[in-house]
């Protein structure tokens, strides 16, 4: 009996610590995430990633550092404004991992430009990101995404979990 209350403990604690991180992650980072890349806000957008960010858009075959990704965001906000186009980013997520201090997220990425005239185009991708807390705080460490070759698709987004 000991021993069965002793791991009915052990999974009750490890799943509360699991919850709380994926909490803290979704707080601390998803929800500024998407919020700053909505709102073509750069600067919002860059503040949930680490200065030693490694980005990744593994369909351009690039490797970015924190400036050159800042650099690559703020063109895209700024030409989405230009153009008035207007995007949603929405998340989903295949596998979540967290320590008390890292973290690896998996998921699908569902991303839709809205143009002026209203037609809309969705685009699918599969993410991965590691995250580490930085002085006590989330950031993204590591980011890459790749289309695999558009085989991604509205099934696949709809088939993870949601962020919450």
């Amino acid at each position: 009996m000991k021993r069965y209350l002793a791991l009915v403990l052990c999974l009750y604690t490890f799943t509360t610590f699991a919850q709380t991180a994926q909490q803290e992650i979704n707080d601390q980072v998803w929800k500024p995430f998407l919020k700053g890349f909505n709102e073509n806000n750069t600067k919002e957008f860059m503040a949930v990633h680490s200065k030693d960010v490694v980005r990744s858009p593994r369909d351009a075959k690039q490797v970015l550092n924190w400036d050159q990704y800042f650099a690559e965001q703020e063109r895209g906000d700024k030409a989405d404004k230009a153009s008035k186009r207007k995007r949603t980013l929405e998340l989903r997520f295949t596998e979540r991992i967290a320590s008390k201090d890292q973290a690896i997220e998996v998921g699908i990425y569902k991303t839709t430009y809205i143009n002026p005239d209203g037609i809309a185009k969705s685009f699918y991708g599969r993410f991965h990101v590691v995250l580490r807390k930085e002085n006590g705080t989330w950031k993204i460490l590591v980011d890459t995404d790749s289309s695999e070759n558009n085989s991604i698709s509205e099934k696949d987004y709809l088939a993870a979990a949601a962020m919450e």
